[in-house]
């Protein structure tokens, strides 16, 4: 049954609050915990309203003093209207802040290039000390609010807007540590967030039925990135794709690229959004398939890359 992470993260929070007094929920009129919630949390909520760069230094302070503040705020403020804060409040000082960042990627994309999150994972995984995690599904959200408990430091999750389906089953998500959702040996598929996921999922099927073996990757901490298990999928592969919800530049690609650079040197392709700002208002789905950011995508340019390397092999 499909569910909202944003949903997932709250129900899950309301529960930690009963038995952490030290945690504490800001908001900043995200609409997320409606009247009942805020009476359930009583004053373990304070709703600071649309002020995201006070939100951070407010947090900042609280977490030096011992609370464990859940921060709620949209993801394309987080990582760009609160940066400065988040660099200098939280993550130099390296403080226990949780920065849980709704609406990431496209989910707002019915909202216009504003309230998009194209560049989030790239902003934050280049902060020290910044954990950055991305959920699959509700459930990986709900796993990692309740590991974020005995996480030292800062930590970043990207959270969807509305339901999306969840994944099938799988070893159980830990953050630090890639699960492999399906094993293969010819080429690696590296992904983050929930329709990429599916969508490298999808194309695992299809390329089985051309002989291609795949391993997919749910890469769901983009910091600290799990190499050695990157690593020992791309070795015997051909090729790494890396897909994401973001532009192509300094996200998943990218992290996932200079991991490799240094200890598997690889052919790695990134499929991501392109070098440009949204040109169209539309639901999430809409302009993942706009931008061709899909199943079938991934299928061709796996099987592009491989038939360009067997015609090289050929003229050797």
């Amino acid at each position: 049954m499909s569910r909202a992470m944003r949903e997932a993260y709250r129900d899950c929070l309301l529960s930690l609050l009963e038995r952490h007094p030290e945690v504490i929920c800001l908001d900043t009129d995200t609409g997320l915990f409606r009247p009942e919630h805020v009476s359930a949390a009583g004053d373990q909520y304070l709703n600071l309203g649309i002020a995201e760069h006070n939100l951070m230094g407010i947090a900042a302070g609280m977490a030096a003093c011992g609370r464990m503040p859940f921060v709620n705020t949209m993801a394309a403020f987080a990582a760009s209207r609160a940066l400065e804060g988040i660099k200098i409040d939280i993550a130099y000082n390296r403080l226990p802040v949780r920065i849980m960042a709704t609406h990431g990627g496209l989910a707002a994309g019915h909202l216009g290039p504003t309230h998009q999150a194209l560049e989030d994972l790239a902003v934050m995984r280049v902060l020290p000390g910044m954990t950055v995690v991305v959920p699959a599904d509700a459930a990986a959200a709900e796993a990692f609010v309740a590991q974020s408990l005995s996480l030292a430091g800062p930590l970043y999750v990207r959270l969807d807007r509305k339901p999306s389906p969840p994944l099938p089953p799988a070893p159980p998500p830990v953050i630090g540590r890639a699960q492999t959702l399906r094993p293969g040996g010819d080429v690696v598929l590296a992904c983050c967030g929930p329709y990429p996921t599916l969508a490298c999922l999808a194309a695992a099927d299809t390329l089985a039925g051309h002989g291609i073996e795949t391993t997919v990757l749910n890469l769901h901490t983009v910091r600290p990135l799990d190499t050695g298990t990157l690593i020992e999928a791309a070795r015997p592969a051909a090729l790494v794709v890396t897909v994401e919800e973001h532009w192509r530049s300094g996200g998943l690609g990218g992290a996932v690229t200079e991991a490799l650079a240094e200890a598997a040197p690889t052919t790695v392709l990134r499929l991501g959004m392109p070098d440009q700002f949204v040109d169209a208002v539309g639901n999430q789905e809409h302009l993942l398939t706009r931008y061709d950011i899909t199943a079938e995508r991934i299928v061709t340019m796996v099987r592009t890359a491989l038939d360009a390397t067997a015609r090289i092999g050929t003229h050797q």
